[in-house]
């Protein structure tokens, strides 16, 4: 078993959040710039190229929001448009397959909830020792069976 790590902690793709902030950030500085060099584009044109690029970087920034906090409380997972906070009593396995894009976790209810701020995509090994360390978590916190 994984010895879970000390609370709180939280966690989340840290990596592709870089990417995503970083690309974003890069896109609206080139599109403000390339707005305002064009001397061809009036004022209204060069405010739509400035709305776009914000925007643009918005969507990235939402991308990159994703997070699980885990506190003596509980969990707080953060996904793109949505948090809920559950408690370790609700957590009843942490689930992290071959091809699964992120964690999910099965819950008290009978339902489950995706947890992306535990995503393979660019840092898989990472991912994996995340998802132990939560499953080792809610072991220790909660009622799950692992």
């Amino acid at each position: 078993m994984t010895q879970p790590p000390p609370l709180p902690v939280t966690f989340r793709p840290n990596r592709t959040r870089a990417v995503l902030l970083g690309s974003g950030a890069l896109a609206f500085t080139a599109i403000t710039v390339i707005a305002l060099l064009l001397d061809t584009l009036g004022a209204g044109e060069r405010l739509s190229f400035v709305c776009v690029a914000a925007l643009f970087l918005g969507v990235l920034a939402l991308l990159s929001r994703p997070r699980v906090t885990a506190t003596e409380n509980g969990l707080t997972v953060v996904n793109l448009t949505t948090t809920r906070h559950l408690d370790w009593a609700e957590v009843v396995r942490v689930n992290l397959r071959p091809g699964d894009p992120w964690v999910r976790l099965d819950l008290s209810d009978g339902t489950s909830l995706p947890a992306m701020g535990i995503q393979p995509g660019i840092a898989r090994d990472r991912a994996i020792a995340d998802a132990r360390a939560l499953r080792a978590l809610a072991e220790r916190h909660g009622t799950s069976a692992g």
